[in-house]
């Protein structure tokens, strides 16, 4: 008996549907409707929900400072505080301060930045898809935070370009650009230091690519961007430079964090548990590296091979140059220096917070528990003893779900054809 034209039509929309969820052949176009429709989405935040000025106005009166020939980081301050940035981040809104009209024209203003949101939104896209092994789904869940939304279109935070710096250092290392991948990196670097987080996992990466010679000469270029970003206020002041601009010992404000609230503001201020948040993430790296080897028969394995041939890559031996493990490894370093931060500013959430799905997927839980657990405890504000501790517990069990979970991704789902049969998306 056949179908109606109207039941063809829906039967056809159906496996249609599918296809675009299920079907590795239709990523690419789900990431361009995902990508159109944040685009719709974004415009339609900046055109109805009111902007909130935070740091706009001090960077911009910064800005104002270095155009008159102030040089010297210790006296360039603004309504907010000092610059405690690297020089990265007075290049770049040298730029958005001429294309704004002195910072006065906010709605180009969220415009560039929703520009900005968008392209590292198409960025994230292009790693997941060059990780593969992902369901098309999973970029179903990328537009969907309030937060990350608000950090770009309605707080212009500089952290968004260090974020997007990083996210295209990410796709160059997957896609074996690795000088590229440094430059870019040195340029998020040269914005905000959060990009040192990804360091640890970049040296497993590139030790087991490219040997030990070539890592430490990759190194240095990483330093030598540092140097040429901030060759104008090295010259004149370099102590008062690197004192403000890569200042580790900074005390964060109490009231902003959102996590480790829980612990109390006299805790929380303590310097000794700076030096024990910060020891943490340093000691965490033999464990990281560990498990991170485990198929190349452990570290100490990788590490003796590339140092007995360091002219060579050891890259014969070693998985780790698969696109999916150059992105768990550098999404995991990242995600551990953020677990144990000393503190966590409302803005921070965009230094990860397009990675989670892809880490929640190679983890045994179901993935929207977790992401949603997180989404609540950044959009809680101010923060409480339970959204801080909320936020510490998904991040553990995150990590914990990497650790015993799919180093590359659970077995993906089946999708059903029009005969009936199954066809395995893998």
């Amino acid at each position: 008996m056949s179908q109606s034209p109207s039941l063809r039509l829906l039967d056809s929309l159906w496996h249609l549907g599918l296809k675009l969820l299920l079907d590795p052949q239709y990523f690419v176009v789900l990431a361009g409707l995902v990508v159109l429709g944040d685009a719709c989405l974004t415009q339609l935040i900046i055109r109805f929900i009111s902007y909130t000025e935070i740091d706009w106005e001090t960077y911009m009166y910064q800005l104002e400072l270095y155009l008159k020939g102030e040089r010297d980081y210790a006296l360039i301050s603004g309504p907010t505080g000092p610059i405690v940035y690297p020089a990265g981040h007075v290049y770049v809104h040298q730029i958005l301060y001429y294309l704004t009209d002195g910072g006065q024209d906010m709605w180009r203003a969220q415009q560039i930045y929703g520009a900005l949101y968008i392209a590292g939104l198409f960025l994230t896209t292009a790693i997941y898809h060059k990780a593969g092994n992902l369901p098309n789904w999973i970029l179903l869940l990328l537009p969907l935070s309030k937060r990350l939304h608000s950090i770009y279109a309605l707080r212009l935070f500089n952290d968004c370009w260090a974020v997007l710096a990083s996210q295209a250092a990410v796709l160059a290392f997957v896609s074996s650009w690795d000088a590229t991948g440094i430059l870019l990196l040195g340029c998020a670097l040269s914005v905000k230091m959060n990009a040192l987080l990804y360091v640890p996992g970049l040296l497993v990466v590139l030790f087991q690519r490219r040997g030990a010679a070539r890592t430490l000469a990759l190194a240095l270029l990483l330093a030598l961007t540092q140097a040429g970003a901030g060759l104008p206020f090295l010259r004149a002041h370099p102590r008062s430079y690197l004192g403000h601009a890569y200042e580790f010992s900074r005390v964060f404000l109490f009231k902003w964090t959102v996590n480790w609230r829980f612990l109390g503001e006299d805790l929380f201020l303590d310097r000794r548990w700076a030096g024990g948040s910060s020891r943490a993430i340093w000691d965490a790296r033999p464990v990281r590296v560990v498990r991170w080897c485990r198929r190349e028969g452990g570290a100490w394995r990788v590490v003796s091979r590339g140092l007995l041939s360091p002219l060579s890559a050891p890259a014969k031996l070693c998985l780790i140059v698969l696109a999916s493990d150059v992105v768990t490894v550098l999404f995991t370093s990242n995600l551990i220096g953020i677990v144990f931060a000393r503190s966590l500013h409302y803005q921070f959430y965009s230094w990860y917070a397009t990675q989670l799905p892809f880490l929640c997927w190679r983890t045994k839980y179901p993935v929207p528990v977790l992401l949603l657990a997180i989404e609540y405890a950044w959009n809680t504000f101010p923060s409480t003893n339970l959204s801080s501790g909320t936020l510490l517990a998904a991040h553990l069990l995150l990590l914990a779900g990497i650790w015993f979970g799919y180093s590359e991704g659970k077995v993906a789902t089946a999708v059903p054809t029009h005969s009936g049969r199954s066809e395995k998306v893998e």
